[in-house]
């Protein structure tokens, strides 16, 4: 795997994943909101297991009906 740099996450952020952006602590970030906590906490597990099949963690926060995911790996000698 190779590290990109901010100008190559950017991009492909805007051609692949519209909804996400690069944070002040460059992680990839997104929130997301939902009609209520059932919803937020059902889409939280789905991504629980997924996640843990990819041995890929986020970081995240939930309250009420917002989830707010950031992202970032040590897996090419970076923050991305």
């Amino acid at each position: 795997m190779v590290k990109l740099s901010p100008s190559e996450i950017e991009k492909k952020l805007k051609q692949q994943f519209p909804k996400w952006s690069v944070s002040k602590d460059d992680k990839l970030h997104r929130e997301i909101k939902f009609s209520n906590f059932v919803e937020a906490f059902g889409f939280m597990t789905q991504v629980a297991l997924f996640a843990e099949q990819m041995d890929h963690h986020p970081e995240w926060f939930n309250v009420y009906n917002r989830v707010i995911i950031d992202m970032t790996t040590h897996s090419v000698g970076g923050d991305f």
